[in-house]
């Protein structure tokens, strides 16, 4: 199966966080799309997303970008589940406005489920987690106990 319009679909959304662009950012997923922050809000629905973001774009976020992120990355994987649905990992960093490069504290992994159907490919489900250096798995078990 061909990942052209899933990557083409990624793209369009890079592209309009890029330019603040809250209204073309949540065209990019379903009516009832599932949208996790990385603060773990959980967003409901298109019109949830861009209005989360609208302020974001206009205050906090104003001028940032979205690139590769400070550890580097290979691009997105795609893997087909069905013929109109695909799982998506894909590594980024936020760059804010003033800066170059995106700085390792900004840096996130997303899982994301791009389903197509009667208008092309959307994105049904986006989950946005921070990087965080993982703990050695023997001490954080002594201390979960």
């Amino acid at each position: 199966m061909d990942p052209t319009p899933i990557t083409e679909l990624l793209n369009r959304m890079v592209a309009a966080w890029n330019a603040g662009d809250a209204a073309a950012f949540a065209e990019v997923f379903t009516e009832d799309a599932d949208y996790i922050t990385f603060f773990g809000a959980h967003l409901k629905g298109r019109k949830e997303i861009e209005a989360a973001h609208e302020p974001l774009f206009t205050h906090a976020l104003k001028g940032s970008r979205i690139g590769q992120p400070s550890t580097g990355s290979a691009g997105p994987t795609i893997r087909f589940l069905s013929e109109d649905v695909a799982l998506v990992v894909s590594r980024g960093g936020t760059v804010l406005a003033g800066q170059s490069t995106p700085t390792p504290d900004r840096d996130s992994i997303m899982t994301l489920t791009a389903v197509r159907g009667p208008k092309g490919w959307r994105l049904a489900s986006f989950q946005n987690t921070r990087v965080t250096p993982m703990p050695n798995p023997s001490s954080a078990w002594k201390e979960a106990r």
